[in-house]
């Protein structure tokens, strides 16, 4: 049965994306309880109830479901075994424990992308020295080396220009686990945001263009100028990864446009994306909406474009321009209400919206 208005959703997280996924809810008439390890969170602030706690403690875990119909999670690095606690006391979550145990291990992640029709760089574990300059050796280089688990924004990765810088890259790295990628000689970034149901239905929305500086994103441009079969060849990915983890919820897939028309998975990520942020201005149902609708049993929404968008993120202190971007009718703006801007650290973003 889909879950009514007036019933509470649970999110694992308290950032940003709990914050507006939070807000996405109170429009539907859900209530939701965040839990999360920090006092003084955006998602908590945004909540009708927050826990105080460690995203692995049970006495917390049994009090959020205690409370949810459903509970859901906003960023990656939530333990996958929560997750497969919470469901094993018959707590429904989404997405499941698969899909967060998948994205969490970068090696994972790319095998299995790959038994499920959806292609991406050669690829190398590596979990000694001697290993990853193997690897490097077999991949060619350059190469880029990352830790299996965890980094985001860049970090957590290293080029490898020569072969015999390998195994110093390695313990550079920290000397744990790591997977070696062959270089993507792409054209652009691309990503689509798709979701899945409870009822097996699936909608992607347009593709976005993402520029990126230092491994952070920086703007996005949507929806992309692509031609038809681009975009098919996307949907097409994105339905083979949300039918092959049982997916119920938003993701976001990342991918690289090739010279020869082909793309390439880069990674995914179980959760409302970053490069969806464009869908709160130009879309009718957005990425957040949309999950919630997913998770919750309702139907999905529309994933048309109804505007052009440029979606900017605002780092560090360019948040306190806040003042200027009001000014501009073309401008929404999104601030996150995070204590003390730190440089690269994304603060809100703002949609620049035109008509198509």
């Amino acid at each position: 049965m889909p879950l009514a208005p007036g019933s509470t959703i649970g999110i694992l997280g308290g950032g940003q994306l709990g914050r507006m996924l939070a807000l996405a809810a109170a429009r539907l008439g859900f209530d939701v309880v965040v839990l999360e390890r920090e006092a003084d969170s955006p998602a908590g602030r945004a909540a009708a109830k927050l826990i105080v706690a460690d995203y692995a403690d049970e006495t917390a875990l049994a009090e959020l479901a205690s409370f949810t119909g459903v509970v859901t999670y906003e960023f990656e690095n939530v333990p996958a075994s929560s997750v497969r606690w919470l469901a094993a006391r018959g707590v429904k979550v989404a997405p499941g424990a698969r899909a967060l145990a998948v994205a969490q291990d970068r090696f994972e992640e790319k095998s299995f992308l790959n038994a499920h029709g959806a292609p991406t760089v050669a690829f190398a574990p590596a979990d000694t020295p001697q290993e990853a300059y193997q690897a490097v050796l077999n991949i060619g280089v350059p190469a880029l080396m990352k830790t299996r688990r965890e980094g985001y924004d860049g970090k957590g990765q290293r080029w490898v220009e020569r072969v015999a810088d390998a195994a110093a890259a390695f313990e550079a790295l920290g000397g744990v686990p790591v997977i070696v990628e062959a270089a993507a000689d792409f054209v652009r970034e691309l990503s689509a945001i798709a979701a899945r149901g409870r009822d097996g239905t699936t909608a992607v929305y347009p593709l976005a263009e993402n520029h990126h500086e230092h491994g952070v994103l920086r703007r996005s441009l949507a929806p992309a100028r692509v031609s038809k079969v681009l975009s098919d060849q996307a949907e097409r990915i994105a339905t083979r990864v949300l039918a092959g983890l049982d997916y119920v919820g938003v993701i976001g897939i990342e991918l690289f446009e090739m010279a020869d028309g082909r793309l390439l998975v880069n990674e995914i990520a179980p959760r409302v994306h970053n490069t969806g942020h464009w869908t709160q201005d130009g879309c009718e149902v957005d990425q957040f909406e949309q999950h919630i609708r997913a998770i919750a049993g309702w139907p999905l929404g529309p994933t048309h474009a109804i505007a052009q968008v440029e979606m900017l993120n605002l780092l560090g202190d360019e948040a306190e321009a806040w003042a200027k971007y009001a000014a501009e009718p073309e401008t929404r703006i999104h601030i996150y209400g995070k204590r003390g801007a730190k440089p690269g650290r994304k603060m809100g973003h703002i949609n620049r919206v035109k008509s198509l």
